[in-house]
């Protein structure tokens, strides 16, 4: 009952503003909304993405938030959405890629014309891989062609899985806006690095 209270207070201090309010929520439920996220995703850093998340929604809603309310009960149903939210997101991109997939069982017999575009883009691709940093190189590397998780490579790397992960934005990011942009491409793109 007193952590009810105490709640109270800090709900109606984080509505005017206060961070301090705020950084005591954080302390007092991350860990556990980390155990909650993670018993249905099993993935750290989509856990810790979640965790986040809704700590920022938390944040963007503070001055809606009923202090009267459990807050508990209100932070774990934000939890929960962002859940369910992540996985049809990812349901979705299945989706997605085993339509391509058909799409090129369909397509399975190569004419000289896909095999010429298929290897520009090859060529394009690794021509872009040279101009990249070392760095980026190593990352890229690990994750697409010996096929690490973002957290295996940071542990080989001596760094963070966040890190990592920037970087492969950044490398996917800079391959997607310098190769040609033609539809045969970008679905080719799309399949063979995502």
């Amino acid at each position: 009952m007193k952590t009810n209270k105490s709640n109270t207070e800090l709900i109606l201090r984080l509505s005017q503003d206060d961070k301090v309010a705020f950084y005591n929520l954080y302390e007092r439920y991350s860990k556990r909304l980390y155990s909650f996220v993670f018993r249905f995703i099993k993935q750290e850093l989509d856990t810790e993405e979640i965790v986040q998340e809704v700590f920022v929604k938390i944040w963007e809603k503070r001055r809606n938030i009923d202090a009267y309310s459990s807050f508990e009960s209100y932070l774990f149903t934000v939890a929960y959405n962002s859940t369910i939210s992540l996985f049809r997101k990812r349901l979705s991109e299945k989706k997605y890629f085993e339509h391509i997939a058909s799409l090129q069982e369909v397509n399975k017999a190569p004419n000289l014309i896909d095999e010429i575009q298929f290897n520009d883009l090859i060529n394009q691709v690794n021509n872009l891989l040279a101009e990249l940093t070392p760095r980026q190189r190593e990352i890229y590397s690990l994750s697409r062609e010996s096929g690490l998780s973002y957290q295996d490579i940071a542990k080989k790397l001596n760094i963070s899985a966040s890190t990592v992960k920037k970087h492969m934005a950044n490398t996917l990011s800079f391959l997607k806006s310098n190769l040609n942009s033609s539809l045969m491409t970008n679905i080719l793109f799309i399949y063979l690095f995502f």
